[in-house]
């Protein structure tokens, strides 16, 4: 394999689309990804793959021990910490950062229902106009911070089905009743039942694009008559030509990358 140095970063089906292109382009490259559900993730890819979370010195320590050259940030367009250690650990190595991040799809949508929130602070206001029934499915990292914002209500939680993920839900006093651990993206047919099901008074989620369902997540929430509240996106760290928005976008910066490596 042409020895690429090349470290990808993220454990969301994004990040393995990439690594299929760099396998087709036989670049050798390094996966990182924070939890074994990422690494499970990642499948059958030909790179390697390391597993754990990388503090801003470990990540300029790894970036010059492996001599890498072209880092690409695929982690989840939320991950606001992991853009920026690596933006910092790139500066001060000297490497190439870009930014995969998919089209989002939130400016395509208008509905009286609908409400954009820029923070968990924010939505956690919006919330307390509506019933007592709150479903989250933003994921399981801030679960705590959504408890201590929205104590009077009744949270629940859509999560990943992995071990430590449903512990952490127990942990923080979610019930048998209030944890579904299901593995998406999920069918617009699938939420509406999951919504009827659950008894929804108000949905949260994230501005997550095609690929995490987001039509099909609020679109049949909308249609229910439950209100949905989006929290939009942080702003990009990484903008022009290394802000990359599609995998037709990806391919091209590895030509290009491949034809520089090559002079």
């Amino acid at each position: 394999m042409n020895e690429g140095k090349v470290l990808v970063v993220g454990g969301t089906s994004d990040a393995r689309a990439l690594c299929r292109q760099l396998d087709a382009a036989n670049v050798a490259y390094t996966l990182s990804v924070a939890t074994a559900a990422g690494k499970q993730l990642a499948g059958d890819i030909k790179g390697q793959v390391r597993c754990g979370r990388l503090e801003y010195g470990q990540m300029v320590a790894w970036l010059k021990e492996n001599r890498t050259r072209w880092v690409i940030d695929a982690s989840h367009p939320y991950a606001e910490m992991v853009s920026h250690n690596l933006l910092r650990a790139c500066e001060t190595a000297g490497v190439l950062l870009s930014r995969y991040q998919r089209p989002e799809q939130l400016s395509n949508l208008t509905h009286p229902l609908l409400y954009t929130a820029r923070s968990i602070a924010d939505a956690c206001e919006i919330a307390r106009r509506f019933g007592p029934r709150v479903l989250l499915t933003t994921g399981s990292k801030d679960l705590a911070v959504w408890r201590a914002g929205l104590a009077e209500k009744t949270l629940l939680a859509r999560v990943l089905p992995v071990a430590e993920v449903i512990q952490h839900c127990s942990e923080l006093g979610f019930g048998v009743g209030e944890i579904f651990a299901l593995c998406g993206p999920f069918s617009a047919d699938f939420n509406t039942a999951f919504y009827h099901q659950c008894r929804a008074d108000v949905v949260i989620t994230k501005a997550s694009g095609a690929e995490g369902g987001f039509q099909e997540k609020v679109q049949p929430c909308l249609d229910a008559g439950i209100p949905c509240i989006v929290i939009a996106r942080p702003t990009p760290l990484v903008t022009g030509d290394e802000l990359l928005e599609s995998q037709a976008a990806f391919a091209q910066r590895l030509s290009r990358w491949l034809a520089a490596a090559k002079e």
